[in-house]
């Protein structure tokens, strides 16, 4: 839609990707706004990709598990001198085996008959959500990354949903939340990023792979009277607790000692660097049934099991313009 709100929670122009085709215009749940109370900037109506970065080096299973920047999450466990020598001894598949991302497409919706509670957690498997998947290595993304300078964080597991799906506004709402609520503070990724140039042909990996998807005939569906619409989950929650929730959570020493974070710049530092010098795989790549990208990445291949089969959690949430 043109009235969405293409520069996010700030006046910084910042760049757009494509767009579901969900959109109508005559359906009121593309057009009626949503009284967002913890994400920043959202429009209803608009397209986000939403990213979980996962790694087997994260806080796992503790209160430090989910971090911004994700970075930290990534690497809370792996210094320098130990992520050198796994590239020295498993060489780049031990990298791509142990790092990875879920991207998952949402159309945001003001309706509540597509609400889901727990977007924390990973890509949402139900039904057609998280069936179509591309799997292929890659990078970080970012608006600092284009076709000329690429990520040197490479090569590492994308496992992305090719379909486009609808989620309510107050999925993103109440995801947002349970953000606050981490120990770790995630304020910078309560709005939407911009998003990366699709990856040049010649800097995305030769090694996509997307499984058939077995073909159900679906059968008519019975007539059924329209129900009215259901009635916002989120707000049917005692939102005045839940913002005392967030008012204690400044008080305890439980979030507020920053010591206690294992994670906290934890981030190895890998500049970007120009893509033709680079030799690296690059992401986010076209995941078109049937593309395969020309660069010759040998032997590496994508991790295609579940991420936690691996050893591997979600360490952060964020989303990107389209």
């Amino acid at each position: 839609p043109e009235w969405a709100n293409r520069d996010l929670a700030s006046d910084e122009k910042v760049r757009d990707g494509f767009r579901c085709h969900h959109y109508d215009a005559e359906d009121p749940k593309f057009t009626t706004p949503y009284e967002w109370k913890y994400c920043e900037g959202m429009e209803v109506g608009e397209t986000y990709e939403v990213h979980w970065p996962h790694s087997a080096a994260g806080a796992c299973g503790t209160v430090n598990q989910y971090q911004s920047p994700f970075y930290d999450g990534v690497f809370c466990n792996l210094d320098m001198e130990a992520f050198q020598n796994i590239v020295a001894t498993a060489g780049a598949q031990g990298i791509a085996s142990a790092v990875g991302v879920h991207g998952q497409v949402f159309t945001i919706v003001n309706d509540e008959s597509y609400f889901y509670a727990d977007m924390m957690r990973g890509m949402i498997i139900d039904g057609e959500m998280g069936e179509d998947i591309a799997y292929y290595t890659g990078s970080t993304t970012g608006t600092s990354r284009d076709n000329e300078f690429c990520s040197a964080y490479a090569p590492i597991t994308w496992q992305v949903d090719r379909k486009c799906h609808m989620i309510s506004a107050s999925s993103f709402d109440k995801l947002c939340y349970d953000m606050k609520m981490q120990r770790d503070d995630m304020s910078s990724d309560l709005h939407a990023h911009g998003s990366r140039e699709l990856v040049n042909h010649n800097y995305a990996a030769n090694n996509h792979y997307i499984p058939e998807v077995a073909a159900v005939e679906a059968e008519p569906a019975a007539a059924v009277e329209a129900e009215p619409a259901a009635a916002d989950p989120f707000k049917r929650r005692d939102l005045q607790a839940e913002a005392s929730f967030i008012e204690d959570k400044m008080k305890s020493s439980f979030y507020s000692d920053l010591g206690d974070n294992v994670c906290a710049g934890k981030k190895l530092a890998l500049d970007n660097k120009l893509c033709a010098d680079l030799n690296a795989p690059q992401a986010g790549a076209n995941v078109t049934k049937g593309y395969v990208g020309n660069l010759d990445v040998g032997e590496i291949k994508p991790n295609t099991n579940p991420y936690y089969a691996s050893s591997m959690c979600p360490v952060n949430v964020h989303w990107h313009l389209g």
